[in-house]
Parts: C-alpha cells; structure tokens; sequence
C-alpha cells in the first residue's frame, strides 16, 4: 500500500506475504502477549501464516457477531474470535468482496477467462449461487445493505500500450496478483536526483488519472444478475462503498493524488443526488480513506490542511450537510481510521515515518474519543449552526506496532461488540491476524 494517503489500492495476496520482517522471520510468532507499553492484551487469532484481515470498510462479521472472514493462501475462511478455529469457505482462486450485513453470506468473485464471475455463498448451507457474468475489466467491491445489490466499477476501454496502471479498488481488482505497477522506476526529477519510491507511485498514478478512460459506476441485481449504470464519467471512479443502512446510497471517490482531485462523492443508486461531499479551499488540502458511520448518517474522511501539517477526522452528516472537524497530533494520524458500533469512538491504524504525516512516534495502533469543544460560557455565535463543528480526537496507545512494516496496512476495524480491535500485521514478520481489547488488562 502506499507509503502516503494516496488511493485506497489493497495489495495483492502475493505482495503481501512478501511483506514480512527478515530479521524475525524464524522467530516464533507468539499466540498472545501484554503490550509492555499499553496494558492492553492482544491475542494473535491465526495460525497460518500469510493470513489476512480485510480492509477497513469491508463488512467482514459474521450475523453471531463471533467470527471474522479473513483471506489466506488456501482462500476464504472465517475465524473465530473466542475458539479461533478457522473454517474454510472457498478456494484461493476466488477474491472476497464482503459479508452481507443481512444474511452473512459471503459474496466473492472469480475469474473465468477475461470475465469475472460473481457469487455468494451461505454460511448456512455453504451452497454457491452464481449471480452474474461480467465484461473485462469490471470489479465488484460492495453490497447493499439489504443484500438486493451489488456495486462496482467497469473500465470502459483499454490503457495504453505498454502503460502498468494500479487496480481500481474493487475487492476483486485488489486481490488480484497486480504489483507490477508498484515496483519503483528509474524516472528522475529535475534537479537530477531519482524519484523516491513514493514519488514515482504518485507520478504513476496521476498518469492514470490523465488518461481519462471511460469508466461507470453500476448496480448488479443479487436476485437476477441485472446490470445497471448508475454513473459514467472520464474520471477515474474507485473506492466505492454503500451506505451500513441505506439500501439506495452509494458513496465514491474521483481517484489520483489527492491534492488533484476532488476526491469525495455520493450518489443514490437511481443515478440521483450526485453530491461532492467535500470542496478543497487551499492549495495541498487533501481529502480521503473516506467511510460510512454504522448508523449511515455521516461520511468520515481524513482531511490534511495542508497535507501533511495539520490533522482532522472530519465528519459530513448526510441528512443536513452539517460539518465537524476533530484534530489530531501528527503522532496519531493514521493510514485509515474506523468508527465503533455505537459511533461513540473512533480507531486509528498509525503510520510511519515514510507517511505524509512524517511522524516522528505514529507506529501504534490508537483508540480514540472524540471530545468537542464547547462554546466560552455558554455563549454562542449568532450563525453557530451553519459552522463547522469543532473538536479534538484524544488518543489512547493500544499496540506498540514498531516492528510492523507500514506497507502492509494494518486495517483496524472494532468487533460487532465494540470491546476488540480486529488487524492484520507482520509485527514478529509473517502476516497474521490479531485482535486486542479495548479494555486495559487487569493488573
């Protein structure tokens, strides 16, 4: 992933498990340990190494709320939070789009030639149904929340000869064996001096972003296999995620280095309310690694004014376009933040020092209250309704992640009860899957 908040671009399962710690490699991976710097206890859930939670706004819980769908070098399984058994579910030729949030069916693709076939399957009866056969260069990368539709993207014409672009962010794409396109090059800045290996990831992207192939966003019937277009644009369309709660609400992002473009959109699934959620009033403002609130009503995004020199966690409520903006240290900002299921606190997955943040100690994972600041005195300024909310994210230090190599996103998403912390990381070199409690160990 990349070493700045650039695109949402999960890494291929094969780069993953390339991303592991040489010097620790043969060291025995312990099975749960207390953070010395923390208190707080964290249990490795997986036994296979190169085991792999999904990405943040991936629904990956099971209806009980006991189990997690993770990905491995034999596939799709879930894992047991409690037992920590793993139970496969399909093969390694397949790639995971998500758990239904309705029923826990697990939808997942697989390619077929040049096309991409997509099922789901019941974790019930574990029978396969086949929904739909689709074009070249579709991905599929969410379901509705009342598992009627699917949603993706379709490339409409093919690159450039001889031109590696990055995936398009679909749960199929982004599995899939893609990382040519991330190896550094040799291209050269002005002064002489070769590209930094972040530098040319942006420079690669927004070549993709300048390419302006035709794209559309669409909608597949779970029941049917229908395919309709919701959106179509020359502008390269990614990240896309419907609403926890709202069957109809799409949200997606115009992809490319950031501070080019305006990242931020929603749409209803009818083609309706095309709405940019966020609108960039400096130059090197940034915008991203947005996500649903689980009750829907608000879109949180990362937002850098400017990039990397102040830090907010900023909310856009759906319903009345309200605003607020919680700041962070530099320490704290993170490669991607969560919302618990209460929407009461937030999580944050760190960063290093390589990140556009350049934190100086940002290798931890954090657990965040949200506190806003009151007005002096209970008075408040005549137009304080139509102002942007103000607050601060006070952070508490879960994992001590110094080991972990940040090209591997650690990915924190909080279990259905809210009392855990689901990742993956490389912390003791292969990539495991780990969970920690919220709550302190008792001393």
């Amino acid at each position: 992933m990349p070493l700045i908040p650039m695109p949402c671009l999960r890494l291929a399962l094969p780069f993953v498990l390339a991303l592991t710690a040489p010097a620790s490699a043969n060291a025995e991976v312990p099975r749960e340990w207390i953070d010395a710097d923390t208190g707080h206890r964290v249990v490795r859930l997986s036994d296979e190494p190169g085991t792999s939670s999904l990405y943040f706004h991936q629904w990956s819980f099971t209806p009980d709320g006991r189990s997690v769908v993770v990905t491995s070098p034999k596939g799709i399984a879930t894992l047991d939070f409690t037992t920590r058994a793993l139970t496969p579910l399909v093969g390694p030729d397949t790639h995971i789009i998500q758990l239904g949030r309705r029923t826990g069916s697990v939808y997942f693709t697989r390619t077929e030639g040049e096309q991409l076939a997509v099922f789901s399957l019941s974790l019930d009866t574990r029978t396969e149904h086949r929904i739909a056969l689709l074009p070249p260069r579709a991905t599929v990368s969410t379901v509705n929340a009342d598992e009627t539709l699917l949603g993706g993207t379709l490339t409409e014409a093919e690159p450039p000869a001889g031109e590696l672009f990055p995936p398009n962010s679909g749960a199929s794409a982004k599995n899939t064996p893609q990382g040519e396109w991330m190896k550094a090059g040799n291209e050269h800045a002005s002064d002489g001096r070769v590209f930094t290996f972040a530098e040319q990831k942006e420079r690669r992207l927004a070549r993709r972003l300048a390419a302006r192939l035709p794209m559309s966003i669409f909608t597949l019937d779970i029941a049917t296999g229908e395919l309709r277009t919701v959106h179509s644009s020359t502008d390269w369309l990614n990240h896309l995620q419907f609403s926890p709660k709202d069957p109809g609400q799409l949200m997606f992002c115009h992809e490319g280095p950031w501070h080019m473009v305006d990242r931020l959109w929603l749409v209803r699934t009818d083609g309706s309310s095309l709405t940019k959620v966020h609108t960039r009033t400096m130059n090197m403002e940034i915008a991203g690694h947005e996500f649903f609130s689980p009750d829907g009503r608000t879109v949180w995004y990362d937002l850098q004014t400017p990039r990397g020199e102040s830090f907010w966690l900023a909310g856009y409520e759906l319903a009345t376009g309200a605003r607020s903006r919680l700041q962070l240290d530099r320490n704290a900002w993170s490669v991607h933040y969560n919302s618990s299921p209460d929407g009461t606190r937030f999580s944050g997955d760190g960063g290093d020092a390589e990140m556009v943040a350049h934190a100086p100690d940002g290798k931890w994972l954090y657990l965040f209250l949200p506190t806003p600041i009151p007005d002096v005195a209970e008075l408040s300024a005549p137009d304080s309704g139509s102002l942007i909310r103000p607050g601060v994210l006070r952070a508490e230090r879960l994992v001590n992640m110094k080991t972990h190599d940040y090209r591997l996103e650690p990915n924190a998403v909080f279990t259905p009860d809210g009392t855990k912390l689901i990742f993956r990381s490389n912390l003791h070199g292969e990539v495991h899957v780990y969970a920690v409690d919220l709550a302190p160990a008792a001393k």
